[in-house]
């Protein structure tokens, strides 16, 4: 397939090679099926196992292969179809899951939104994909609903991004991406009841549905949303053998003391990803469950490595110009609307340009160095908030942190340090005395303090930047 149009005009071009896609398929990387068909298939192998644990309670392959029968009949007669785009704005639960599906066995394309997006945000999510229509509640009917044939190349869902741009990105990924290469890292580390932490509708989610769900056949536990007392319970609860969370919910889950009556004996793994783990969040993480953190480097422009290891099955990663790309079988068809991202993120040969600096060691590891261009510029110097985030997360005062650049008349910009303190008495003074016992050269040292009884979190689960430095503005 080299372009697909939807019904409204969306026009996505697949820049990969067709002749890699080929291969990928033919050395089984990617099944070549589209996704409802195979939910249908695990569905029809294994209808009492559990599909879906929600606060609703529990729903079996069964029972949610009807229940997306109903969304899907129910999205028929609203007049929804085969090659529309359909956006969807519910909470985590069976109703995002079937709607999902249903999406999918329609021959549509999903777009889940996140349910914290701003309103500006939304807007231009709507407008860029030409969605057909918006779901904020389901639509649930009766009688048959036509399932057309869906090509495995085709574009099956439409990921948010909330990177680097000042809009959200969409990032248009086809049925054997998610089939193939995505579910093949899920399927690595040996996930099978899975308690996926992040929003379904962020990229991370995407674990949950088109991988977990129709690809692999696993059990999704979800949270209306993130709570991380309740996250806790749930390992007791509902058993789960992998917790999929961003840093920011493993570190908030750790500081919950155990109760007498928990239970972790099925849980094998706890999965990081969306943002870079903390050593401090780790250890801490390790301890407090008793077992190991697997580090996902990942976005939802098209690259997965989990523990620093490529997989060609998943992607293959090459640094050029001390810039991490990706191509393999989860690499993403385009972005959606935006030809310009393409030209700025992709190669002429469909490689994704990540923005991120990187290198492998000589056992062929690959190590992250942080954003190319995410530095605060002081006075002509650059400063990367990475680094110094790495080095106060050492410091046994402080619970969580994050840096940020705020404008200055003088020097352009300047660096704050957002912190949650674990106890009072925290200064700048101190804060900069320990840093610069660490070695840290003294223009990298902040130049205010803003104490928060927590650090807030963007759609995705992860440290939204863009609320702190408004917070930093207000208290300069």
């Amino acid at each position: 397939m080299t372009e697909w149009v939807s019904n409204s005009g969306l026009r996505l071009r697949d820049l990969v090679p067709a002749d890699c896609r080929a291969e990928w398929v033919r050395r089984g990387f990617c099944p070549d099926r589209d996704l409802f068909s195979l939910f249908t298939a695990h569905a029809e192998a294994h209808p009492r196992r559990a599909a879906v644990i929600d606060s609703r309670g529990v729903l079996d392959y069964a029972g949610l292969l009807a229940l997306t029968g109903r969304a899907a009949a129910g999205l028929h007669r609203a007049g929804f179809g085969q090659r529309d785009v359909i956006a969807i704005h519910l909470p985590n639960g069976r109703d995002a899951v079937a709607v999902e599906l249903a999406a999918y066995a329609l021959g549509a394309v999903a777009l889940p939104i996140p349910l914290s997006s701003r309103a500006r945000d939304l807007r231009a999510l709507l407008e860029r994909s030409r969605a057909r229509g918006l779901i904020t509640a389901v639509p649930y009917g009766s009688g048959s609903w036509p399932r057309p044939e869906v090509h495995p190349e085709h574009p099956a869902r439409l990921l948010v991004s909330t990177g680097s741009e000042a809009t959200p990105k969409l990032v248009a990924y086809s049925h054997n991406a998610f089939a193939g290469g995505r579910a093949n890292y899920v399927r690595a580390l040996g996930a099978d009841r899975n308690l996926v932490l992040v929003p379904l509708a962020s990229s991370f989610g995407s674990c949950g549905v088109p991988v977990g769900i129709a690809a692999l056949g696993t059990t999704l536990i979800v949270q209306d949303s993130f709570d991380a007392a309740g996250a806790v319970r749930a390992l007791t609860a509902h058993r789960p053998t992998h917790v999929f969370a961003v840093p920011t919910m493993l570190g908030r889950m750790a500081a919950i003391p155990a109760d007498p009556a928990e239970d972790l004996s099925d849980l094998d793994v706890l999965v990081s990803s969306g943002a870079a783990l903390p050593e401090r969040v780790r250890l801490a993480a390790e301890a407090r469950f008793g077992r190991p953190v697997r580090t996902v480097y990942g976005s939802s422009d098209g690259v997965n490595c989990r523990d620093g290891v490529p997989d060609p099955a998943v992607t293959s990663i090459r640094i050029v110009g001390g810039e991490i790309q990706a191509r393999g079988p989860m690499s993403p068809l385009c972005y959606a609307g935006a030809p310009e991202l393409d030209a700025r993120y992709r190669t002429p040969d469909g490689w994704v340009r990540t923005g991120d600096r990187g290198r492998f060691d000589a056992g062929g590891r690959l190590h992250v160095l942080g954003r190319l261009r995410q530095v605060v510029i002081r006075g002509g110097y650059n400063i990367s908030p990475a680094e110094v985030e790495g080095e106060l997360g050492a410091h046994p005062e402080i619970a969580e942190v994050a840096c940020v650049g705020v404008p200055d008349d003088d020097l352009g910009e300047r660096l704050c340090a957002c912190v949650v303190p674990r106890g009072p008495g925290l200064t700048l003074a101190g804060l900069t005395g320990f840093l610069e016992a660490r070695g840290l050269e003294r223009r990298k040292l902040p130049e205010s303090l803003v104490l928060l009884p927590e650090l807030p979190l963007g759609p995705t689960g992860k440290i939204c930047r863009k609320s702190l430095v408004s917070l930093v503005r207000e208290r300069w």
